[in-house]
């Protein structure tokens, strides 16, 4: 939960707060650090969920560069999806 991208986050979460208790003092010590500290581990939460929706991105690239167990001498599966007729193709005397 100490983490520097933790603690920055939460430093950006309660920048309102800190620059009203430091800056214009329309804070008083307590209450913007209270602040702080309750966003701390509101920062931690939310980069926890972040880590687990992208833990898995870029795995299956890896996958791909791991030669298989298999012998190897067989040719991979190569597909084409075709869906319709093919546009017809159109010359330059056929748009005048």
């Amino acid at each position: 939960m100490a983490r520097f991208p933790t603690l920055f986050l939460a430093l950006l979460i309660a920048s309102p707060a800190l620059y009203a208790t430091f800056v214009t003092h329309q804070l008083d010590l307590q209450t913007g650090l209270l602040r702080l500290l309750i966003a701390v581990p509101v920062a931690a939460v939310m980069l926890a969920l972040f880590r687990l929706v992208t833990r898995d991105y870029g795995k299956d690239d890896e996958r791909k560069k791991e030669p298989s167990e298999s012998d190897g001498d067989e040719e991979p599966l190569r597909a084409e999806a075709v869906a319709g007729e093919p546009f017809p193709q159109r010359r330059a005397e056929d748009a005048q």
